[in-house]
């Protein structure tokens, strides 16, 4: 049976060979898709990224 599509939306990027190794390795260890790795590693990305942002404009905030 095959499984259901996924709602999403694809995705090309061209990597250096070094990275792709690594994500390669990092899903054999961890036993997920490259697909599920990356998708893990932007959600955490974008998370960090959104509160160092607003730590930043909380800081510009409190310099005023």
């Amino acid at each position: 049976m095959a499984r259901p599509k996924k709602n999403g939306k694809y995705l090309n990027v061209c990597i250096q060979e070094e990275i792709y190794k690594k994500l390669e390795d990092f899903c054999l260890d961890a036993g997920q898709t490259k697909t599920v790795a990356v998708e893990r590693a932007l959600v955490q990305y974008f998370e960090n990224y959104g509160a160092i942002q607003a730590k930043i404009i909380e800081l510009d905030l409190n310099t005023k």
